[in-house]
C-alpha cells in the first residue's frame, strides 16, 4: 500500500488482457485488496511461463478472492496463491465450489505427471530439474478456504466491499460478480465483472442475467468479432449430425477435444439423442478424461438446477457411453478399428490425454478431428485449425492427414450480438466499460459495436498489468511502479517457441524432399552458413 492516502479505488488487470486466459483482476482500496479470479495462463510457452513466475502482487496482502467460475483459466492459480501465503476466504457459488474440488486437484495431477515426464527427459539432456506450479496437497489446502454463496444474495467480502452473484449462463455455477465499494458519505461505487457470458442457445444453462445502473463494467469479448446468427437446438444438433456422419463415412475415429466440464456433457446429450432417433449410427463413445467422469457426477447432483437436466441423466447412463479412468484404458482405445468417438481434454489440445489420441490418429486419412471450442493463439488446436500440414506432438513430428473440422455451436461464450444485447441491458453505465478476455480482433470488433450504445460511455481495452483509478469522474490510468511481466505484442501471439517448432518441421521437410544424398548435403551446408555468426562490422 502506498504511504499517501489513496483517494480512489484502483483496478489492476493481471490477466485476460488482450488474451483469453489467465483471468485475474485486483481491486485495491485504502483498507483492503481483493482479487476477482486467479486463473492460469494458456496458449504460447511465453504466456504459460507466467504461471511459474511470481505474482505481480504480494499474495499475503490479498484479503479475499471472488471466483466467477471453475474453468482453469479463471481458477487455476488459486492453489499457487495459497501455497505462497494467501489465507483469506475464496468466495464462489455452490456449484463452482463443487467443480473446483475436482478441477484443481486434476490440474495439480496433470502438472505433477507432466513435470515427472519432463524431468526424466531433463536427466538425459543434462538439464536442471523443474517443479510443478503446485501439487495435489496444495490444491487440497486451497479448497479449505472456499466459501459457497448463493446467487442474488449480498455477502461481505472485505472491509468496505460487498458482492453478489448473478447467473452468467456459461457453465454450471458460473456467475457475473456485482461489487459495491463504500465511498464515505457518497453512494457506493458499483462495478460488475461479467465473467464469461453464455450464449442464448446453451443446452444446459439458462440465459445470463445481471444488474442495471453501474459505474463500471468489466466485460469479456471472446467472440466480439463473431456473429453466429440465430441457432436453435435443432440446428445445432443437425450440424453435429452432419459431422458425425462425415466421420463415419470416412471409416475412422471421430476425435473431439473438449473441456471436461459442461462441453463434454452437452456433447453427450446431443450424441445420445442423435443415436437414439437413428439419424446417426450408434457407436461407442469414450469419455477419456477422469476429470470429465468426476465432473459428470457433480452434474448429476445438480441436475435439478440445470436446464434439460433429465435428458443429461439419460445420456450419462447410455449403454454405449464408456468413461475411462486409467492410462492403460486410454491407450487401449486407439487399438480399436473402425468408427468410434473419443471425447478427451483439453479442449485446445495443449495438455492431457487428447495429445496421445492426436499422436495416434492425426496422421490417418480416415480419422477426423472435430474442434468444438475457442482455440487460443499458440495452442496445438489453433495450429491445426490454421491448416498446419505437420505438427510436433510430445517431441515427435507428425504429418497431418486427418480431416480437421470445426463446429462452433458448442461454445460456452456469447457471440458479438449476444454480448452487445447483454451489455445494453446493464445500462445506464455512468463511466467506462473495460473489455477483457479477448484477442485483438474480438476486442476491436466489440469496441466498435458497443460504441453505438452510448456516446458518453467510454470503452477501454487494458493491457496486461495496467492499472486504473476509478474516480468519481471516470477511469484514469496510473503508473504502478510494478514491472510489466509480458509485452502486449507477446500476448495471444505466436512466440519464438512456435516459430522454432515450425522451423524444425520445415527443415526436416526440406531435407526429406531432396532426391539424393548430395541434395540433402547441400541443404544442410546452406543451413550451417545461415547459422554462422555475422561478423561485427557486417551487422545491420
Amino acid at each position: 500500500m502506498e504511504a499517501n492516502a489513496m483517494l480512489y479505488p484502483r483496478l489492476y488487470f493481471h490477466g485476460a488482457a488482450h488474451g483469453v486466459t489467465g483471468s485475474c483482476f485486483e481491486i485495491e482500496t485504502e483498507e483492503t485488496r481483493i482479487l476477482v479470479d486467479c486463473g492460469m495462463f494458456q496458449g504460447s510457452k511465453s504466456e504459460r511461463a507466467l504461471n511459474y513466475e511470481p505474482f505481480p502482487f504480494e499474495p499475503t496482502s490479498i484479503d479475499a478472492v471472488i471466483v466467477t467460475h471453475a474453468h482453469i483459466d479463471h481458477s487455476g492459480l488459486l492453489p499457487k496463491l495459497v501455497k505462497q501465503g494467501f489465507i483469506g476466504h475464496i468466495f464462489a457459488t455452490v456449484a463452482t465450489v463443487d467443480l473446483c474440488s475436482v478441477m484443481l486437484p486434476d490440474s495439480a495431477h496433470i502438472q505433477e505427471m507432466e513435470v515427472e515426464q519432463l524431468n526424466r527427459r531433463n536427466v538425459r539432456r543434462g538439464r536442471e530439474m523443474v517443479a510443478p506450479i503446485y501439487t495435489q496437497e496444495d490444491a487440497a489446502a486451497c479448497m479449505l478456504l472456499f466459501r459457497p454463496e448463493q446467487y442474488l444474495l449480498w455477502f461481505p467480502v472485505a472491509d468496505g466491499i460487498k458482492a453478489r452473484f448473478w447467473n452468467a449462463g456459461h457453465l454450471l455455477g458460473s456467475a457475473s460478480v456485482e461489487i459495491e465499494i463504500e465511498r464515505g458519505e457518497s453512494s457506493a461505487l458499483r462495478l460488475l465483472f461479467s465473467g464469461d457470458i453464455g450464449p442464448h442457445h446453451k443446452l444446459l444453462q439458462f440465459e445470463p442475467e445481471g444488474p442495471v445502473d453501474l459505474d463500471y463494467l468489466i466485460c469479456e469479448s471472446t467472440y466480439g468479432d463473431r456473429d453466429r446468427g440465430d441457432v436453435s437446438e435443432k440446428q445445432r444438433r443437425q450440424s453435429l449430425h452432419d459431422e458425425v456422419l462425415r466421420a463415419a463415412e470416412a471409416g475412422g475415429p471421430l476425435i473431439i477435444p473438449s473441456f471436461a466440464v459442461e462441453r463434454t456433457q452437452e456433447l453427450l446429450v446431443d450424441l445420445s439423442l442423435l443415436m437414439k432417433d437413428g439419424s446417426v449410427p450408434t457407436t461407442s463413445i469414450f469419455v477419456d478424461s477422469p476429470l470429465a467422469t468426476r465432473a459428470s457426477e457433480i452434474f448429476e447432483r445438480h441436475a435439478a438446477e440445470i436446464e434439460n437436466g433429465e435428458v443429461l441423466l439419460q445420456a450419462l447412463s447410455a449403454a454405449n457411453v464408456h468413461f475411462t479412468e486409467t492410462v492403460e484404458q486410454s491407450k487401449a482405445i486407439n487399438k480399436i478399428s473402425g468408427n468410434f468417438i473419443v471425447i478427451a481434454a483439453s479442449g485446445m489440445c495443449d495438455a492431457g490425454r487428447i495429445r496421445h489420441h492426436l499422436k495416434a490418429n492425426v496422421w490417418r486419412r480416415e480419422a477426423t478431428l472435430l474442434l468444438v471450442g475457442f482455440q487460443a493463439q499458440g495452442t496445438l488446436g489453433r495450429i491445426l485449425l490454421d491448416g498446419a500440414n505437420r505438427v510436433r506432438i510430445q517431441g515427435e513430428e507428425i504429418e497431418v492427414k486427418a480431416q480437421i473440422r470445426q463446429l462452433d455451436l458448442y461454445s460456452g461464450h456469447a457471440d458479438a450480438r449476444e454480448l452487445q444485447s447483454w451489455v445494453h441491458k446493464r445500462f445506464p453505465i455512468r463511466h467506462e466499460i473495460f473489455l477483457t478476455h479477448g484477442e485483438e480482433s474480438g476486442l476491436n470488433a466489440l469496441k466498435k459495436r458497443l460504441s453505438t450504445l452510448s456516446p458518453t460511455t467510454g470503452i477501454i481495452d487494458p493491457i496486461l498489468d495496467e492499472a486504473f483509478e476509478l474516480t468519481k469522474d471516470g477511469a484514469r490510468r496510473v503508473e504502478t511502479g510494478r514491472l510489466r511481466r509480458l509485452m502486449p505484442t507477446d500476448v495471444a501471439h505466436l512466440d519464438w517457441h512456435n516459430e522454432l517448432s515450425r522451423l524444425l518441421l520445415d527443415i526436416n521437410q526440406a531435407v526429406g524432399n531432396q532426391a539424393d544424398e548430395q541434395g540433402r548435403a547441400t541443404v544442410i551446408r546452406r543451413l550451417r552458413r545461415a547459422l554462422d555468426p555475422v561478423p561485427e562490422g557486417e551487422r545491420v
